[in-house]
């Protein structure tokens, strides 16, 4: 694995695409300069096994510390603030690479559940923003922040609705994703499971698949498995057979 060629520009595009955090337009260009750059190609596969184990806390404390060291600098000239940026994130792809060689507990030993939610979640794409409607508009303002990746405006603005609509599951199934793509799977577990009681309700085979992965992120196995058999995305039957293995 050969992470030092990696720019930091390259580090936060690949974060974001692993993250589902980039707009249509950007994710479009990211996708072709995969399919067209098989370096680079190498290069998402390479950061996307490193931020696989990312959750152990040494090394996000190494990616606080890089990141502090990228606002301290800013009285420096730009050719020397360029110069530090790089090789305090050269000093952290080697020391990330090292501990993979070594193949230290977080990587190798650490939480198998986190590494499996981590590769099979990704945000739901969302509903169409046509706000055509003005009845809906405030949902589908909503609707725009969450496809921007920010979760907390999309959430603020889904449960002032809900106040008025409790019972409205579409609300109540985007506000659970939300929460789970925002990282507060505790919050999303209630949301998930009201909807995923309706057998009505049009993304009922979402609601049981985000629900299985709320609860696998939340180490709650038995229940990740029982929610991933009754939804008939293609994701879950993957998931569940990994589980089972």
């Amino acid at each position: 694995m050969d992470l030092q060629h990696i720019t930091q520009e390259e580090l936060e595009q690949i974060e974001k695409y692993l993250n589902g955090n980039l707009d249509a337009l950007a994710l479009t260009k990211f996708e072709q300069r995969m399919q067209t750059e098989a370096e680079f190609k190498s290069k998402v596969e390479d950061i996307k096994t490193v931020l696989t184990g990312i959750e152990t806390q040494a090394l996000k404390e190494q990616l606080d510390i890089f990141h502090e060291d990228i606002e301290t600098v800013s009285t420096e000239s730009e050719e020397e603030d360029t110069k530090v940026h790089t090789l305090n994130w050269k000093r952290l792809l080697v020391a990330a690479a090292l501990i993979i060689a070594a193949g230290s507990f977080w990587f190798l030993g650490g939480n198998p559940n986190e590494r499996l939610y981590a590769n099979y979640f990704k945000p739901d794409p969302g509903l169409p923003t046509t706000m055509s409607s003005s009845d809906n508009y405030d949902f589908y303002e909503a609707m725009v922040n969450y496809k921007q990746g920010d979760y907390k405006t999309a959430i603020a603005k889904w449960e002032t609705l809900q106040k008025a609509k409790p019972n409205n599951d579409t609300l109540n199934y985007f506000i659970g994703v939300a929460y789970l793509a925002n990282k507060n799977e505790e919050i999303a577990i209630p949301f998930l499971e009201g909807v995923a009681q309706n057998s009505e309700f049009a993304f009922i085979n979402d609601a049981h698949y985000y629900l299985g992965l709320a609860y696998l992120k939340a180490d709650n196995v038995d229940k990740a498995k029982s929610s991933l058999q009754k939804s008939n995305v293609e994701n879950s039957k993957a998931l569940l057979s990994e589980l089972n293995d």
